[in-house]
């Protein structure tokens, strides 16, 4: 299996240019051969817009969100994308500049006006974006994509039209929510935001949105919130970007990385700072691990502590003889990878590229285990009788449970990220499987299959190609956890090759099964999910 790790040509800068929506879906070349039972939609979201006229945008997660669509059908497909029509493009697009502040861009006041009229725009306060280009998911039987503040886009599917804004903070108590919520086999949604508490701390509310409803009511307008999940500082939530889920249990992973809401509230009112700007790290708090239960909801007081990483994707997590198996891509320490994606660093030639990275902390694939019974033995003995692991867990005298990982992936620079595993079958569950996209120094250019039982990987990999998130799809008659099909956008810009395609591999063997080219770029996607 190849294993090309350089990437001299560079040609991963195609991935954060700017390109444009198509009027009209295109059709691919197919080679090799589609298996007939696949016959759907895959649906991805990422940046496509990087700067707006004269204005760039700076961070990875600025840029104005880029729905795309594959569709396949009778070994068939077609290639399609339009841009959300969020207030932040439209307004965008109106006034040519950058109106609405992003996650590492500053908006600021029309230069038109004279000074008071912009001093009172900066004193109106935080106007928090709707560029909703991380994720989409369903919500009963409709289509929403969603970034990580309180407000989602309502999408169409089929013809990837905009069709409402919905704000989540007029039906339950968050001031945002993550990106990955889960969702249960009749449809019901959990997610977790951060929220005012008691005595005006901070705190997270996790969400429950019922399934689709016989009376085709909205199942976001009965939203509610089932239980609250302190937080570790008054003013400064941590950083949650996805959570675990088991069959009884939600597990929430407190990292060091902050939001300082004081700075949010003040200096960005009046200096135009940036989400990015308002983000730091707490050195002496370590990471902390919250438990709850889902019905009812209700929190589990066990104080699980360990040295400080930070976790941007959950794998999977279940129940297993009184512990709670949680599996995790983190990145040690305390220092923001975020800070690492500025497009600045990501466009650079990859001598640079490589030498950026170094200073950048190190991924992980980790599995922990959290006893339910935390006082089953004395202090100072493990309390982890999983016969499979080497994850510990030992009560200390101040009644916190200190826990140590069994390190399940781990190469120098090279991340395994953006996990997928057969989530419909396995989420919450007992597990062998993940999929993953290797980042090497940050720059996508790998698929990875992990065993998380022996360890063992299998690699998809071609030069000067630069997949995206792969995507399982499970075969109709499944018998095996990994009898299925992964599904990847791959931007190859080398001269000899096309622009781009969707790669289809057996998930069993890593081998390719099919691709479908077309002759566009495709900028960088984040995530999404198949629609049959």
């Amino acid at each position: 299996m190849l294993q090309r790790t350089e990437h001299p040509a560079a040609g991963y800068k195609k991935m954060f240019e700017t390109c444009e929506e198509l009027a009209e879906p295109v059709p691919a070349r197919v080679k090799g051969e589609i298996p007939g039972w696949l016959n759907g939609s895959l649906l991805r979201l990422g940046p496509g817009m990087f700067e707006i006229g004269d204005e760039p945008f700076y961070h990875l997660f600025d840029g104005q969100a880029l729905m795309h669509k594959f569709d396949l059908k009778d070994g068939n497909v077609t290639y399609f994308r339009r841009f959300l029509r969020t207030d932040a493009y439209v307004r965008a697009i109106t006034e040519n500049r950058i109106v609405i502040t992003e996650f590492g861009t500053a908006a600021y006041p029309d230069p038109c006006k004279n000074i008071f009229s912009r001093f009172f725009t900066y004193f109106k306060g935080v106007e928090v974006t709707d560029n909703c280009m991380v994720n989409v998911y369903p919500v009963g039987e409709d289509f929403y994509a969603c970034t990580e503040t309180n407000y989602l886009t309502k999408v169409d599917p089929d013809t990837l039209d905009t069709l409402k804004k919905v704000d989540l903070s007029k039906y339950v108590s968050i001031n945002g929510a993550t990106a990955h919520p889960h969702i249960e086999e009749d449809g019901t949604i959990y997610n977790i935001g951060n929220c005012f508490g008691k005595n005006m701390t901070l705190a997270y509310n996790v969400v429950k949105i019922p399934p689709a409803q016989n009376d085709k009511s909205d199942p976001i307008e009965k939203s509610k919130v089932i239980v609250q999940i302190p937080s570790s500082e008054r003013f400064k939530p941590s950083y949650i970007h996805s959570f675990g889920m088991t069959e009884k249990y939600l597990v929430l992973v407190e990292n060091p990385v902050k939001i300082n809401l004081v700075k949010f509230l003040t200096a960005w009112s009046i200096w135009g700072t940036n989400y990015m700007d308002c983000f730091e790290s707490n050195e002496t708090m370590g990471t902390w691990f919250h438990l709850a239960t889902k019905n009812p909801g209700k929190y589990v007081d066990h104080k699980f502590r360990t040295s400080a990483f930070h976790v941007f994707h959950h794998i999977n997590s279940y129940e297993d003889q009184g512990f709670i198996v949680l599996d995790l891509c983190t990145w040690k320490g305390y220092d923001f990878v975020y800070n690492y994606l500025y497009l600045a660093n990501l466009r650079q030639n990859w001598d640079e590229v490589k030498k950026a990275a170094m200073t950048a902390p190190q991924p992980e694939v980790r599995r922990y285990v959290l006893p339910l019974d935390v006082h089953r033995e004395e202090p100072g003995k493990n309390l982890i009788s999983l016969p499979y692991t080497t994850a510990t867990a030992v009560l200390r005298s101040d009644g916190t449970v200190w826990l140590e990982p069994e390190v399940l992936f781990s190469r120098p620079r090279q991340a395994f990220e953006f996990p997928q595993i057969n989530y419909s079958k396995h989420c919450g569950k007992d597990y062998t499987y993940v999929y993953g996209l290797g980042l090497n120094h940050f720059i996508p250019d790998k698929i990875y299959k992990l065993d998380v039982k022996t360890k063992e990987t299998l690699v998809w990999q071609e030069p000067e190609s630069y997949p995206s998130e792969p995507l399982f799809v499970p075969c109709p008659e499944a018998v095996d956890e990994d009898d299925g099909l992964l599904l990847s956008v791959v931007v190859s810009p080398a001269p000899d090759q096309n622009l781009a395609f969707l790669l289809i591999l057996n998930a069993k063997d890593m081998t390719e099964v099919a691709r479908a080219e077309v002759d566009v770029v495709i900028p960088v996607t984040l995530h999404g999910l198949y629609k049959p």
